[in-house]
C-alpha cells in the first residue's frame, strides 16, 4: 500500500480512534456515580461531638475573689474621677468582665444576675462601692454593666 505524504492509513486512524474511545471510557467511568444499592455497607465519618457542661449557678465565690473585685475597683476610682462617668462606665464594664472571666463560674453568675456585683461589693467593700457609684453617676454597679 502506497501512502501519500500527510495522510495516514485506515489502520492508523482506527488505532487512534480505539485509544481515544478507551480514554473516554476511563474518564467517564471514573466520574460516574453509582446510585444502585448493591447491598454492601458503606462507612460514614461522623465529626466528634463536644459536650460543654455549664458550671453550677450556685457555685461559691470565694473571699479572695470578692476581695480581688474590691481591689480592682479601688484601683480605678481615681481614673474614673478624672475620666468622668461616660468613660468610667466603660472602664467598669472592662473591669467586671475581666474579673468575671477569670472564673467561668463567676462569669456565669454575673451573666445571670448582674446585681451580684453590688451584693459582693456591699458585703466586702461598701465604701469603695459607694465611691464608684458616685464617680460613675449610676444608682448601682449593676446599672453600669452593659453586655452581661
Amino acid at each position: 500500500m502506497k501512502l501519500r505524504r500527510g495522510t495516514t492509513s485506515i489502520a492508523g486512524r482506527g488505532a487512534v480512534a480505539v485509544a481515544g474511545a478507551a480514554a473516554l471510557l476511563v474518564v467517564a467511568t471514573a466520574c460516574s456515580t453509582d446510585t444502585t444499592n448493591t447491598g454492601s455497607s458503606s462507612t460514614t465519618t461522623v465529626a466528634p461531638t463536644t459536650t460543654v457542661t455549664a458550671p453550677p449557678a450556685d457555685a461559691v465565690i470565694t473571699d479572695a475573689q470578692k476581695q480581688q473585685l474590691c481591689t480592682d475597683l479601688e484601683a480605678q476610682l481615681s481614673n474614673w474621677r478624672v475620666q468622668g462617668p461616660t468613660l468610667g462606665r466603660g472602664g467598669l464594664n472592662i473591669l467586671v468582665q475581666t474579673w468575671a472571666a477569670q472564673s467561668g463560674v463567676i462569669n456565669l453568675q454575673v451573666v445571670q444576675n448582674r446585681a451580684i456585683v453590688d451584693e459582693i461589693t456591699t458585703e466586702t467593700c461598701s465604701e469603695v462601692r459607694d465611691e464608684a457609684i458616685r464617680s460613675l453617676d449610676i444608682p448601682d454597679l449593676a446599672s453600669g454593666l452593659v453586655g452581661f
